[in-house]
């Protein structure tokens, strides 16, 4: 199309000067947790305002942005988006809307913590935790009076979306595609062990079988053993209720288990 106005150069360079001239960018008000009651923390991210404290604490240095222009993201700011987004499993841009910022920062945060979680992942997740061993078997034993436990073990599925390649092994026993997530865990419920790379139609035996800390156990590295249902073989390293208890010490050990 013939623009005639463009064929002055007088307007050509006013164009030019107006493309250049930047709107005022607007800004909402970006929410501060530190404000909302307790309820709704849990709720929304899952965690109490001094839990969330105590995490920006740890990820603060990996996380914080290195510059403050445009009014990026606090430290806070960016672990509270990736913790509601961890919380509710929801679309980026659900969550923008409720952190009151873009789809693209939401993802930029996301990704952040996600990656600083990983790097921190085999400092902070270890078994049989941080606690002296003989302090994490006495507290198995004031639950249940069971001796030399290490921990408790069990799987849960994390749904996924159906993936484009070999979809059909991430169909579970409950006909939705997931992760199969092992977890370990002591006496107070911090997760001690994660193995989280199976799909979701393996069953959780194989899992604790072909897993590393299985093989640890093998080789007599530790001096205890885990608790676990009946998805799982009962050896020696390894104790499962019985499946057909008897009236009498079996009964009781299952309760107890």
């Amino acid at each position: 199309m013939d623009c005639p106005f463009l064929r002055n150069p007088i307007d050509v360079e006013a164009v030019i000067i107006l493309n250049a001239l930047r709107c005022e960018r607007i800004f909402r008000p970006r929410l501060d947790i530190s404000s909302f009651p307790e309820a709704f923390l849990f709720e929304s991210y899952r965690f109490s305002s001094a839990t969330i404290i105590y995490l920006n604490h740890i990820l603060r240095p990996y996380i914080s942005n290195l510059t403050h222009r445009g009014r990026a993201l606090t430290s806070e700011q960016t672990l509270s988006i990736a913790l509601r987004f961890f919380a509710n499993g929801s679309f980026l841009y659900n969550i923008g809307d409720a952190e009151h910022i873009g789809k693209a920062a939401v993802c930029r945060a996301v990704r952040k913590v996600t990656l600083t979680l990983k790097r921190l992942l085999p400092a902070m997740v270890v078994f049989p935790g941080h606690k002296p061993v003989r302090i994490i078997k006495e507290e198995f034993h004031r639950i249940a009076g069971l001796p030399n436990v290490l921990g408790c073990i069990d799987g849960t599925h994390v749904p996924i979306t159906a993936p484009s390649e070999n979809e059909g092994d991430y169909v579970n026993r409950k006909s939705f595609h997931s992760i199969n997530v092992q977890i370990i865990c002591d006496a107070a419920c911090i997760i001690t062990n994660v193995e989280a790379k199976w799909p979701g139609s393996v069953h959780d035996s194989r899992i604790y079988r072909e897993c590393r800390l299985s093989n640890r156990f093998a080789r007599g590295e530790f001096d205890g053993y885990l608790l676990g249902d009946h998805g799982y073989p009962c050896q020696p390293s390894l104790l499962t209720p019985y499946p057909d208890p008897e009236p009498g010490p079996q009964q009781r050990f299952n309760v107890q288990d």
